[in-house]
């Protein structure tokens, strides 16, 4: 018996010190890859403080939102093992060629998948979200990008007037990115702390701009306007909600743009068609949902609902079409957006990806995506 004691504590204290070693290699891992970035602190801290929406220790929603918890992720897990169609089964089509040709007017949009584009508006080029790495996550081995027929050609992206970044989430901001695209940036516009990220990877302060929700910053002859979105914040194991996130308007001299970010659906669409609409192109998300997190995700019909609200006169739905981050088949977003789109009588465009294309001349939408 006493034998058998002493092998069953040798067995539990095995175990206990594989797991305390690997909860102390996951720490020191998350606390010292630069990837996770860095969390607001000293005069950065104190300044977003002063926001109003900003409380007891982080930044809040304008109304009561929930997003996923723990039993909700487990209700979910089985759905991943019995998913089908949840990625391509082949490579998607993709041709970046346009990209190297410069524009001096009217207003060109480029879509890199998921939420990154690139705004060729008024003789300015501006990046939105530009996540172009391989990994949806702080690991290679992460939520993997969908094969492309073209590798984003990150290297030919030069001479870039702006980058506007919506929240810090690893399919929004990219580390490996932001490095690559460094020398190629004059200014960046993000949400309140988010700069913090951007300080630490080597990004010189003067360059970025933080806005609080309704702010505004102007170039060029060209404002960004931040604007709320239903949503949450965080890169590492314990600093939700410790960067602010936002949707943006796009103002120029003849057009106005809208890119929702990620959130749910919310009155305060409404409120900022209202304020700044209508608007010429609205890029709203449309992706990566389900019923367990229907707060902080629209669902298709809540985004063409979102883009009539904001008193969009051409809707694209974004969010989709580079990772599977949510259980629904990867064509799923495409599919019942242009069913609710129709049926509401809105105009949307679906470009396919790396097409460049003129918000006045919209090419047709050809379902690439049925490929397969």
């Amino acid at each position: 018996m006493r034998k058998l004691f002493k092998f069953l504590f040798r067995v539990i204290f095995t175990l206990v010190s594989l797991v305390l070693l690997g909860a102390i290699g996951v720490y020191i891992f998350v606390k010292t890859a630069p990837q996770f970035g860095q969390v607001p602190e000293g005069k950065d801290l104190e300044r977003i403080q002063q926001s109003e929406h900003y409380k007891e220790g982080q930044f809040v929603n304008l109304m009561e939102t929930q997003i996923a918890t723990v039993d909700d992720m487990l209700s979910v897990l089985p759905d991943y093992f019995s998913l089908e169609n949840g990625s391509p089964t082949d490579t998607l089509p993709a041709n970046f060629s346009a990209l190297l040709s410069p524009l001096d007017s009217g207003v060109f949009i480029t879509w890199f998948g998921h939420s990154a584009f690139l705004i060729e508006m008024e003789g300015q080029r501006i990046l939105i979200d530009p996540m172009f790495g391989t990994a949806a996550a702080p690991v290679s081995f992460g939520a993997k990008r969908f094969p492309y027929q073209e590798e984003i050609p990150i290297e030919q992206i030069k001479n870039i007037d702006a980058v506007i970044i919506s929240h810090d989430h690893y399919d929004h901001l990219d580390y490996s990115s932001i490095l690559a695209l460094k020398a190629e940036v004059k200014r960046y516009y993000t949400p309140l702390g988010v700069g913090s990220h951007l300080k630490h990877w080597g990004v010189d302060n003067d360059k970025i701009t933080e806005l609080d929700w309704w702010k505004t910053a102007r170039f060029k002859g060209i404002e960004v306007v931040a604007c709320p979105s239903r949503h949450f914040s965080g890169r590492g194991l314990s600093d939700q909600f410790a960067t602010q996130w936002a949707s943006f308007v796009i103002k120029g001299k003849q057009s106005t743009l809208y890119f929702s970010g990620d959130g749910g659906y919310g009155p305060h669409f409404k409120e900022i068609g209202e304020r700044f609409g209508p608007f010429d192109f609205a890029m709203m998300e449309c992706g990566q949902y389900n019923e367990a997190w229907g707060n902080i995700h629209m669902m298709p019909e809540e985004s063409v609902q979102a883009g009539i609200d904001l008193q969009g006169k051409v809707l694209m739905p974004i969010h989709w079409g580079a990772f599977e981050l949510a259980v629904h088949p990867w064509t799923e977003p495409i599919e019942r957006f242009q069913k609710a789109a129709e049926q509401k009588g809105a105009t949307f465009i679906q470009p396919q990806i790396g097409q460049r294309f003129d918000i006045q001349r919209l090419p047709m939408t050809t379902q690439w995506w049925r490929f397969n």
